[in-house]
């Protein structure tokens, strides 16, 4: 590799970083940052004393923002957010969804878990969905069939009555005015709108999110009148307007009327879950997950493995980096396969998978020189956007909240003014697996938050959307922090290393080692190396997720805040 001189401005949004341009052996052009040294340009965090937030578009952060300053508590303006981002970002999230939090009780130094993901039609059997199935092994994506009981709404009165201090009225009313008087759709959302434009073929979306015909583009103002009226109503009436009045009879015949499942008594028995956040310790750092149905304990056994390694010796983007990162992923998603599903109906051994001794056991299978094709389980018996929010009292909360695929299953109730989410196709279709089918069943999840302490106080509220994604995302966040030095900022920004095609929970077994994907910014001899020890590596210009975070300084009493340029989104404070 040969280096010039040259100086350049790298324009990131409306920041410009002054920057080296390096030239590889192909001639392509990287950036590293003449302030951070690192070879990726990024920009500062976001620095305030009295509280911050952080979502994935700038108008629901002032939304939080404005609840903050209202005198709302974080859980406050954390659910006025996720509001105004089911209106404006449809494509990732809404009230025909789940959710799962991670709140932290300053006064009580404790994390408190909340599981508000919903469950499968408990009159829809094995036996009848695999008849509907007819030939398909897999639930479809799309349509009544992957439709679960939405969570998204219980969640956020669970919240609202622990730890709220506003009316749930001026909680919403944001959210309801946004969507009468409009809002301008910004640039990527308008672009995954049109992606899921083809959901017209379903009852109810294209009267609720195209316009004549077509998404809204960027810069358009959309209104959404009927999810106004649908706010108001939950605002004015609590939860059961949604679960047990009117609301739920309308979804209930809405979807018999076109051949699904879910039920009036599905929804009128809803309930969200109180859980134990779990977590390991990671050189000093406390990365905390929920336990499953979701997905959040693959990030812990993901570092649990990687704690018996140099990272830092090894350098950001080394060969050994990636390697051995991709390998832990490999170990971990197996167990993510085989294990992870609703703790009712499974045995889920957390305390074992996330042990140090387990890891110890799995690491001994990573071969330094060679990428592994295949791996089994362990022996161990016994889409989406986030969110976060920090207020005045010290207070934060990690929040998720998703439909799972894009806009849902495109079943867009009579007047309602949303989507119903499409989260039961994480379902297996095969019998006797932890994460087979069965009615009254929550899924397997996704979308998790992740919370960090240090010496038991809270460090750092965060998360990374996309799928199969986050728990890699969680870890690389920690080992970018904690191994490589970078800020919270830093973290986020770094070039991200994702690998796909592992078993998964739906059933699927790993192929000659899945595909390992770099995001723009590894230098050429790392990939060749890769590809010496047997890795299938290619590139793709998404997928790689959305990270927003806030950290909490305690030395300064002040928060910093974090949005990548993936996302829309904006960190601010005040």
């Amino acid at each position: 590799m040969r280096k010039t001189q040259i100086l350049f401005l790298l324009f990131l949004g409306p920041l410009a970083v002054l920057a080296d341009a390096t030239i590889n052996e192909q001639g392509l052009l990287f950036a590293q940052d003449r302030i951070t040294g690192l070879p990726f340009a990024t920009r500062s965090e976001v620095i305030s004393r009295s509280g911050m937030a952080a979502t994935s578009q700038p108008l629901a952060t002032q939304v939080a923002l404005d609840v903050l300053k209202q005198g709302g508590s974080a859980v406050d303006a954390a659910i006025a957010a996720n509001a105004t981002l089911g209106l404006m970002e449809p494509t990732g999230n809404g009230i025909g969804g789940d959710l799962f939090a991670i709140v932290w009780i300053n006064s009580e130094r404790k994390l408190y878990g909340l599981n508000a993901s919903g469950r499968s039609p408990k009159s829809l059997t094995f036996q009848m969905l695999k008849r509907e199935l007819g030939t398909r092994d897999t639930i479809p994506s799309l349509g009544p069939l992957p439709v679960s009981v939405p969570g998204c709404v219980d969640g956020w009165f669970e919240l609202h009555e622990k730890f709220g201090k506003l009316p749930m009225t001026d909680v919403l009313n944001p959210a309801i005015g946004y969507a009468r008087d409009g809002f301008p759709v910004s640039e990527l959302i308008a672009y995954y709108w049109n992606r899921s434009s083809g959901l017209k073929r379903y009852p109810g979306f294209a009267d609720t999110f195209l316009v004549n015909g077509r998404a809204p583009r960027k810069g358009e103002i959309f209104k959404n009148p009927k999810l106004a009226t649908t706010l108001e109503r939950i605002a004015q009436g609590g939860r059961d307007v949604f679960y047990t009045g009117e609301m739920a009879k309308t979804i209930a015949g809405f979807m018999k009327e076109h051949g699904g499942y879910l039920s009036y008594e599905d929804l009128a028995s809803h309930r969200s879950e109180w859980v134990e956040p779990v977590s390991i310790d990671y050189r000093g750092y406390k990365l905390w997950e929920l336990p499953p149905n979701g997905q959040g304990i693959a990030a812990l056994q993901i570092l649990g493995i990687l704690k018996g390694y140099d990272l830092k010796a090894m350098g950001y983007g080394s060969a050994d980096h990636v390697h051995y990162f991709t390998e832990a992923k490999k170990l971990a998603f197996e167990d993510r396969a085989k294990f992870y599903a609703d703790p009712d109906f499974a045995n889920v051994p957390v305390r074992r998978l996330i042990s140090d001794e387990y890891s110890a056991e799995r690491r001994r299978l990573i071969s330094p020189r060679r990428a592994a094709r295949r791996f089994d389980a362990g022996p161990a018996e016994g889409d989406t956007i986030y969110l976060t929010v920090a207020d005045k009292d010290r207070n934060m909360v990690s929040l998720i909240q998703s439909n799972y695929r894009g806009m849902g299953s495109g079943m867009c109730p009579d007047g309602l003014g949303f989507c119903l989410q499409d989260r039961g196709e994480l379902f297996a279709m095969t019998p006797g697996l932890a994460n087979s089918y069965a009615p009254g069943k929550r899924p397997f999840h996704t979308i998790i938050p992740a919370f960090v302490t240090k010496d038991d106080m809270p460090f750092l509220s965060f998360g990374v959307m996309g799928g199969a994604t986050q728990p890699q995302g969680h870890a690389q966040i920690m080992i970018n922090i904690v191994d490589f030095g970078m800020n919270f900022q830093e973290a986020g920004d770094a070039p991200r290393i994702l690998h796909s095609g592992s078993s998964q929970p739906t059933g699927e077994k790993m192929v000659d080692g899945g595909k390992l994907t770099l995001e723009t910014g590894f230098d050429y001899s790392t990939i060749r190396e890769l590809i010496h020890r047997g890795h299938s590596v290619g590139y793709n210009s998404g997928s790689y997720g959305g990270y927003q975070a806030i950290g909490y300084d305690a030395k300064n009493d002040v928060y910093y805040g974090a949005s990548e340029s993936r996302k829309d989104g904006q960190a601010a404070g005040y």
